[in-house]
């Protein structure tokens, strides 16, 4: 059995602390994203591909690959901390219901291609870049 990043010697039966601490960081996460995606979106005005959408989710894979290794291989994170980054914020941080939204839009204008691409991209750039965040920790540890 895999383990969870987010459920690792979590304490059992959620509380009011662990609520908001998970709260704080999907506030926390949901404003990173407006900036970020904003930002890259910016960047690439003329862009008719989702950009922005792109960069949080594989910025989010990197993270949660980064911390997910931390934790599992230095105890880096307290239970709240996991809590507060990795349910809250990255959670937050990361848009796959945007991703899908995007994605149908594409196709629902007549760009196949242009939805595929972003499927594509969006699972192998993402998938790689956690697999890349663990490898770095373990790689410097």
């Amino acid at each position: 059995m895999v383990a969870s990043v987010y459920n690792r010697r979590m304490p059992t039966g959620p509380n009011f602390l662990q609520y908001l601490v998970v709260g704080a960081g999907g506030f926390c996460g949901a404003v990173a994203r407006v900036a970020v995606s904003g930002a890259v979106q910016r960047w690439a005005p003329a862009a008719v591909f989702p950009y922005g959408t792109l960069a949080v989710n594989v910025g989010g894979c990197l993270a949660i690959g980064v911390l997910g290794a931390l934790a599992e291989m230095h105890g880096f994170l307290s239970p709240r901390a996991r809590l507060f980054l990795v349910l809250g914020f990255l959670g937050s941080f990361t848009t796959f219901s945007t991703f899908g939204h995007e994605t149908m839009m594409l196709a629902l204008e007549a760009r196949p291609l242009a939805a595929m691409a972003n499927v594509a991209a969006q699972v192998v750039a993402g998938l790689a870049a956690c697999w890349l965040g663990y490898a770095l920790v373990r790689a410097l540890s």
